[in-house]
């Protein structure tokens, strides 16, 4: 027996499944899969990295770990967690700094892991963004001005959960809500709190085991039209009160008038 070994058993254990629905799933044959468990023979590297992304474990950690002395939701909090982070590296052999599309964005769930999906991504280089591995994605929604559709944040790679710091930006890689940028409140057992910028939206809970990758604020990118001093219409729940005050005096007029 091995680590891996026991480790994929109680893993598929946890979830509920067959050998043969986990074979079919690596599309390999369940005989081929049952040595695995056993131990008589070790995966090659595709079916490991399969693996990998269908537990949502990262390779080193099934391999080196005992994961059945540990809860599953904790499994951010060990130092021996690292996600398998593919790198571009241009022909200077500058650290790139790659560019996940607007219309990849949902893709990127499935292929943040895999060499080739980051390899066909886009690419930019920032001089004053080193000492660690970069990404940018795309700001959606109005929850964290100024970002907007059509805005960029660049975010650093964070190895540990741990590192976290309260209210600073972090874009959040889950399971549930795919890319989401927003500010770190606060770390339990069980799960953490962040929260936007925008008022009208409330803060709300990550549970630990649906966080796939966390990335540091580090930068942005605008668009033409971006204008830094007209931020008023972000926050919506303010423009609604005023909307608010302003229907109450109307109807106080009215009353005061018959």
């Amino acid at each position: 027996m091995s680590v891996f070994s026991d480790n994929i058993r109680f893993l598929r254990a946890k979830k509920e499944i067959t050998q043969q629905d986990l074979a079919d799933t690596l599309i390999i044959t369940r005989s081929r899969y049952v040595s695995y468990e056993d131990g008589r023979s070790e995966p090659p590297i595709e079916v490991l990295v399969k693996i990998s992304k269908f537990f949502n474990i990262s390779i080193d950690l099934m391999v080196s770990v005992d994961i059945r002395k540990y809860p599953l939701e904790q499994m951010l909090n060990l130092p021996d967690n690292r996600i398998l982070l593919p790198i571009v590296i241009d022909e200077a052999g500058n650290n790139s700094i790659e560019i996940v599309p607007q219309k990849a964005s949902m893709g990127y769930l499935s292929g943040y892991s895999d060499p080739e999906y980051i390899e066909s991504l886009q690419r930019i280089s920032l001089p004053f963004l080193t000492n660690g591995k970069y990404r940018a994605f795309p700001a959606q929604g109005d929850s964290m001005p100024p970002f907007k559709d059509g805005s960029y944040i660049i975010g650093k790679y964070v190895e540990d959960i741990q590192d976290l710091k309260k209210n600073k930006s972090y874009i959040f890689v889950t399971l549930n809500d795919g890319i989401s940028y927003k500010r770190f409140k606060s770390k339990n057992k069980k799960s953490i709190e962040v929260a936007a910028d925008n008022s009208f939206y409330k803060p709300y809970e990550i549970p630990l085991g649906e966080i796939v990758e966390i990335w540091q604020y580090a930068s942005g990118i605008f668009p033409e039209d971006f204008e830094p001093d007209n931020l008023d219409h972000y926050n919506l729940q303010e423009m609604f009160l005023e909307i608010r005050k302003d229907i109450q005096l109307l109807d106080d007029k009215i009353s005061k008038s018959k």
